[in-house]
């Protein structure tokens, strides 16, 4: 699963930028019905030495499911973007805009699951001169290719406690493009567990390398996640008001 990635860009005399994060994460899912669902994100990104904020990010994508484990999404994000260097004296914070379409497929496979995510991002980067945010934008396209699995390690107080093994794959496109059609890889290994009915938190490590626009240049990154995942069922809570 991961061997297609290591593979890429590997050009001769690349300099690595190694950085330690932490992340945390809120997600809440809006369920209206049992084929429309609504997951808002809400992500801290840090540096861990020294503590400095890398980026900040809202997004949310409207679900539909298609039937046979195939799912539609539209979404939207809004990203900060902080400077690379934690050690940067100039903290100039650049905003993103990354509307993106996606596809979802989800092989059930027992207490197995295989997961593909396939998913079309346009970015809008907020142009900047002298040290300070100017008007317009630069954009590009990403299209990023997600392999999965989701196993049940076992079940405590009735609750599953599940491994989330992924490799992410990421691909850029568009005039501003030069030397980084490679953008980046990450992969996650994460563990999960419900510790209320509709709340599910989750501790993971990722390994993020990214390449940079010169090409020869490259981040290789460890990072610590932590997530609350919030569901939240609507129509149960309106047949509840009702029946009151």
């Amino acid at each position: 699963m991961f061997a297609f990635s290591a593979v890429l860009a590997q050009p001769a005399g690349r300099q690595v930028t190694e950085q330690q994060l932490i992340w945390y994460a809120y997600y809440n899912t809006l369920e209206f019905n049992p084929k429309w669902y609504l997951t808002t994100e809400i992500d801290e990104r840090r540096f861990r030495k020294p503590d400095r904020q890398h980026q900040f990010l809202v997004r949310s994508h409207l679900h539909y499911l298609l039937g046979k484990n195939w799912d539609a999404s539209l979404g939207f994000a809004y990203f900060l973007q902080s400077p690379q260097d934690p050690y940067a004296t100039d903290r100039l914070v650049v905003p993103e805009l990354r509307p993106h379409v996606q596809l979802d497929y989800r092989q059930p496979l027992g207490r197995l699951a295989i997961i593909h995510r396939y998913r079309a991002e346009k970015r809008f980067f907020r142009n900047t001169a002298n040290g300070e945010l100017a008007a317009g934008y630069t954009t590009n396209y990403r299209f990023r290719y997600r392999v999965g699995i989701e196993y049940t390690i076992i079940n405590i107080k009735e609750q599953p406690l599940r491994l989330r093994l992924n490799n992410e794959v990421m691909l850029n496109a568009g005039k501003s493009i030069g030397y980084n059609w490679f953008d980046q890889y990450r992969v996650y290994a994460g563990l999960g567990y419900p510790v209320l009915k509709d709340v599910n938190v989750e501790a993971a490590y990722i390994y993020w390398y990214q390449q940079r626009p010169t090409g020869n240049q490259f981040y290789e990154r460890d990072i610590i996640r932590f997530v609350i995942n919030h569901k939240i069922n609507l129509k149960k809570e309106k047949q509840a008001e009702q029946e009151q």
